[in-house]
Order: structure tokens, then C-alpha cells, then sequence
């Protein structure tokens, strides 16, 4: 009986047990469509495109720690804290072009995932597509969050492939340092339309939502536990974790993009092949450059991020809605007793299916959504930085100065990324 015991007390106590939502909203931030985003970037621009990801991670670590801090201080989403902060039309604005984005951002995973499934198995890509999405919805709608998130958790270790290619391949390790720091590239509209891809689908709406929403998901999953607003108590202890939650996990997300993007500048980029329009394209074109086991470690990523990535999306636009909506939600909850959240999920993920029979490109899919991220990033970050500084909502636990400031040259740096993607010749 003891020894039975000690075993489920080490099970409940291994290491990812003690990960919180960071974790998840990193990987899940590579999602398919990112990967294409990145591949693209290694293959047109070759190391020229690394740098980015240096600059990325202190942004997008601090933005995330700032959602993350909203939702354990105040035990709300951050769809709730601009409800209560902010004039209507700002949350109803935010919400409808995140529900848009994230549509069409699932259409392109969901692709992504069905074509990579037919190149392994030789399977139809259509019925693989409707595997995925139901199998995605069958877990999401009826397997409790506490158990799911486990589920999620060990599909982050897929993303460890992108650097297994890289010990398939030659990679010139000094010209990589020297281009991560000092890039060559001429800097017109092609080069800000990558640099604002690489950005948006790093600084991503949906995971400011669903790594708030997250955040009072876990502290409603344990018994007793209420916000930091409600119970001081435990706030330093809380505050540490969320600042190695969301900055690991960020730094492991930032890493695998890292990766990619080398890994597609020391094969495609080097071989002629400036033009990547799918991530399973990108798999696809390793093969004869770098062999099967590349191909096999790309494709199965792919595969593994997109089942991470596929429900965040759909979670995060169910979050936003419910709260702005003041339904029931959270994944803990049982169907029937949040409907429309629910239902929101469905929807969302069915959609991103349809798309696939219409016809509507999947990559249009993938640059639209990007379109409408890149359009609503921006504000929302400024948004969030007001949240985390104001003592109305946060009482004594506002964001530090250096946060902040990491939080205002992300809207400087993605603000001009953009600019410059319609107005550089």
C-alpha cells in the first residue's frame, strides 16, 4: 500500500507536472504556420533572417509574463480585464478580428498537418485533416483539463526535432554567429513583409489570451486557490513561477524558431530554393537535400506542434468571446455546462476544416490571419501594458519598469516592421 502511494505521489511529481502554461504557449506558438512563416525566412533570406530571433525572445517573454501576471493576479482573462477597463467597442474590435485570425490561422495548421500526414502514410490528406480536427475536438470537449494539459505537455517534446536536423545537415557555425548579430540584407518591402511575418506569428494574439486564460484555468483547478488580488499570500512564490514559466517557455519556443530557420538557410536557401509555401512543402524539399531522417524529423513536428497549436487557437477565441459575453468558460468544465464556449471551439475548428473544400487557398488562409495579427498585435500589446500598470486592476502587483519597457519597443519594433512593409520600395 506505502509503495503504492509513493508511486502515484513521484507520478504527480515528475517534471512536467510542475510546468505551468508557459510551456505550452511556447510550442504552441510554433505552431504549422509558423513553421512555414520561419521556413520561408531561412529559405529566401538564408542566416540573414536569424537575428530575429535574439531580438524576438525578451519581447515576446515579456509580453507573455505580463498576460500571465493579469490572469493569476486578478483570477480573470484578459477578455474580462479589458471588459471592465476599457471602452466596449475596444474588447468587441479585439475579439471579432481575433475569432477571424484565428479561423483562418486553424484552416492553415489543420492543412499543414493533413499534407504532412499523406507524405508519411500516403493516406488522403482530407481524411487525415478530419482526423486531426475531431480527434482535437474529442479531447478538447470531453477529456477534463487537468488530465488534457498533461496530454499537451509531453506533445511539446516534439519540437526537439528541429534541432535533431540540424545533426543531419553541414552548418557553417561561425558565418552563423556572425549573421545572427551582423545580418547582410537589403532592406525593402520583401525584407519588412518577412520581418513582420517572423514577428507576427512569434508575438501572436491568441497567446496573450489563452496565456491569461491559462493562468486562472490552473489556479481554478486546485482546490482553495484564488487570485493574488483576493490572497497576497502566496504571491511571491506565484510571481517566480510565472517568471520561469513564460520566460522558459518562451526561450524554448524561440530556440525551435531559431532552428528552423537555420536549418531551411543551410539546405533550401543554399540549394536554389527561395520559396516555401507550406510548411509540409518545406518538409518535403528536405528530403532530397538532407535525407530521410530530416524529412521524417521535420514532418513529425510539424504534427506534434499542430496538435498543440490547433487547440490553443480555438481555446484562446472561446476564452476572448465567453468573457466579453460573461458566459461560462474553461476546460474544466463539463459541456453542458459551458455551452457556448464550448460551442465556440467547435465551431472555430470546424471552420478551419470547410476551408479546406472551399476555394479558399489555405496559404491565403495563413497570410490573411497573419494580416489581421499583425493589425491587431500592436494596440493589443499597448492594451495589455496599461493593464499590467494600472493599480486599479493589478493593486500592488503592477509589472516592473524593465518589463514595461521590453513591452513598449515591441510596439516600436512591430509597429515599424509593419509601416515599413507598405511603404519601403
Amino acid at each position: 500500500m506505502k509503495v503504492t502511494r509513493f508511486i502515484r505521489r513521484r507520478l504527480k511529481e515528475h517534471p512536467l507536472s510542475r510546468i505551468g502554461p508557459g510551456l505550452i504557449t511556447g510550442v504552441a506558438d510554433d505552431d504549422p504556420s509558423g513553421i512555414a512563416t520561419y521556413s520561408q525566412a531561412g529559405a529566401q533570406f538564408g542566416l540573414n533572417m536569424l537575428w530575429t530571433m535574439p531580438v524576438a525572445f525578451p519581447l515576446m517573454a515579456a509580453i507573455q509574463s505580463m498576460c500571465a501576471r493579469i490572469g493569476r493576479v486578478t483570477g480573470k482573462g484578459l477578455a474580462a480585464n479589458i471588459k471592465t477597463t476599457f471602452p466596449p467597442v475596444v474588447l468587441q474590435g479585439v475579439v471579432l478580428l481575433l475569432l477571424i485570425a484565428n479561423t483562418l490561422n486553424i484552416a492553415a495548421d489543420v492543412a499543414a498537418m493533413g499534407e504532412v500526414a499523406e507524405l508519411i502514410t500516403g493516406f488522403n490528406r482530407h481524411v487525415m485533416t478530419a482526423m486531426f480536427v475531431f480527434g482535437t475536438l474529442i479531447l478538447q470537449i470531453f477529456v477534463p483539463y487537468h488530465r488534457y494539459v498533461n496530454f499537451l505537455k509531453w506533445l511539446t517534446i516534439s519540437l526537439l526535432a528541429y534541432a535533431a536536423v540540424l545533426f543531419t545537415v553541414h552548418v557553417p557555425w561561425p558565418e552563423v554567429l556572425q549573421r545572427t548579430v551582423w545580418p547582410r540584407f537589403t532592406l525593402d518591402s520583401d525584407a519588412a513583409a518577412v520581418i513582420v511575418g517572423v514577428f507576427g506569428t512569434t508575438i501572436s494574439p491568441y497567446l496573450f489570451f489563452w496565456q491569461a486564460s491559462e493562468e486562472v484555468e490552473d489556479m481554478h483547478s486546485k482546490p482553495g486557490t484564488v487570485s493574488l488580488v483576493s490572497n497576497e499570500r502566496p504571491a511571491g512564490e506565484e510571481l517566480r513561477r510565472i517568471r520561469w514559466d513564460t520566460w522558459s517557455g518562451m526561450l524554448y519556443s524561440d530556440l525551435t524558431a531559431y532552428f528552423i530557420i537555420l536549418a531551411t538557410a543551410v539546405t533550401l536557401n543554399v540549394s536554389g530554393i527561395k520559396d516555401i509555401n507550406t510548411a509540409a512543402e518545406a518538409a518535403s524539399a528536405l528530403r532530397p537535400l538532407a535525407g530521410d531522417l530530416a524529412f521524417i524529423l521535420f514532418a513529425v513536428g510539424i504534427l506534434g506542434v499542430g496538435l498543440i497549436g490547433v487547440p490553443v487557437l480555438a481555446g484562446s477565441g472561446a476564452y476572448a468571446l465567453s468573457e466579453a459575453m460573461g458566459w461560462n468558460s474553461g476546460l474544466e468544465n463539463k459541456a453542458h455546462d459551458a455551452r457556448g464556449f464550448y460551442s465556440i471551439i467547435a465551431i472555430s475548428v470546424l471552420l478551419g476544416l470547410v476551408i479546406q473544400y472551399t476555394p479558399i487557398s489555405p496559404m491565403k488562409a495563413l497570410f490573411w490571419s497573419a494580416v489581421i495579427n499583425g493589425i491587431i498585435a500592436v494596440p493589443l500589446i499597448v492594451v495589455i501594458i496599461l493593464l499590467v500598470s494600472k493599480k486599479s486592476v493589478m493593486g500592488k502587483f503592477t509589472a516592473s519598469r524593465p518589463i514595461i519597457i521590453l513591452g513598449w519597443i515591441a510596439v516600436a519594433v512591430m509597429g515599424a516592421a509593419a509601416v515599413g512593409m507598405f511603404f519601403l520600395g
